[in-house]
This record gives structure tokens, C-alpha cells and sequence, in this order.
């Protein structure tokens, strides 16, 4: 490190715990926006990851501006680039959220769960939960 240099940005690792099978990928998107969550689209400024799904499953968003985030993942079983729904309704695949939002009827607020980046690198675990 170079004297007077600011810090890096720090990273933000998350332990995913509760997969079903190793089956596909894990699609993660964190995002400060709380008019883009869960989905992140239009967010130029969110984190997203796409990792092959696997029982002990980690993942890093890297360089992460401190701020308020929230993450939203989706075990894409069959890989093919949206959350598949039973009925119209009902997940069929996998999904978490951090800080463990509630899930009522519909995806949880940002509010509930949106965490702190500060400056240095941050853990988190996230429990992926199946409806099907």
C-alpha cells in the first residue's frame, strides 16, 4: 500500500446456505437502489453474479462503494434467466434475500432487507428457501 492512498473499496462475501440441489446457477444482485430492488434492472450501480450452483456455495461482490445495499438471489435451476412461477404465482426455483426479509405474498421491502457497507470487507449468510 502506498502511503496517503485511500483503502480499496471493500468486498462483500456471502455464505449461501439451504440449496436443494447443485443444479444450474445462483444469480445475485445487490443494488443501494430501493426502486430497483429486488430485480436491479436499469441500476448501472448494482452488483451482479451469475455462479454455478453448488452445496457450499460463496459468492463476492468486489469493490463495493460504502453505502446501504440489499441482495436478492435466485436459484435459476434450469438456467434460463428468470424466476419460473407455478400458476403465475408461486416460485417454483429458489430464492434469499439478505438480512432474511420476510416473504409475504409478494418480494420483501428493501427496507427489510437493506444492510450497511462501511469500509471494511463484510460477511453476510443468506438462506436460500423453496416454496416447491
Amino acid at each position: 500500500m502506498v502511503l496517503g492512498a485511500a483503502p480499496p473499496p471493500p468486498d462483500v462475501t456471502v455464505s449461501i446456505t439451504g440449496m436443494r440441489s447443485t443444479k444450474g446457477v445462483v444469480r445475485a444482485c445487490m443494488t443501494g437502489d430501493a426502486a430497483r430492488f429486488p430485480k436491479c434492472a436499469g441500476d448501472p450501480r448494482s452488483h451482479r453474479l451469475v455462479v454455478p450452483a453448488s452445496g457450499n456455495l460463496k459468492l463476492t461482490f468486489k469493490g463495493v462503494t460504502p453505502g446501504r445495499y440489499a441482495i436478492a438471489l435466485l436459484h435459476d435451476e434450469n438456467n434460463n434467466g428468470k424466476a419460473d412461477r407455478a400458476l403465475g404465482m408461486m416460485p417454483k426455483e429458489g430464492f434469499g434475500f439478505s438480512r432474511d426479509a420476510p416473504v409475504r405474498m409478494a418480494p420483501p421491502k428493501y427496507a427489510d432487507a437493506v444492510f450497511p457497507v462501511e469500509s471494511r470487507d463484510l460477511s453476510l449468510t443468506i438462506k436460500m428457501r423453496y416454496m416447491m
